[in-house]
């Protein structure tokens, strides 16, 4: 678990989503990168690294 003043990082919000996309809630996927669930939310409202949905689409169609 990582330290609560941790900050998601571009390559941490497309883990978010591709965990968001297999079926994690927000509050699991919050508690696998030791931040509060409304990091979570902001990635996948778009507020936070909002490039990250493109990246981890195209992630998602190569694997």
């Amino acid at each position: 678990m990582k330290h609560t003043n941790y900050r998601l990082t571009l390559e941490d919000a497309v883990q978010v989503w591709l965990h968001r996309w297999s079926g994690e809630y927000q509050h699991e996927i919050a508690s696998r990168f030791g931040v509060n669930q409304g990091r979570v939310n902001e990635v996948l409202k778009g507020k936070r690294h909002p490039e990250s949905e493109r990246i981890a689409r195209e992630k998602r169609e190569i694997h």
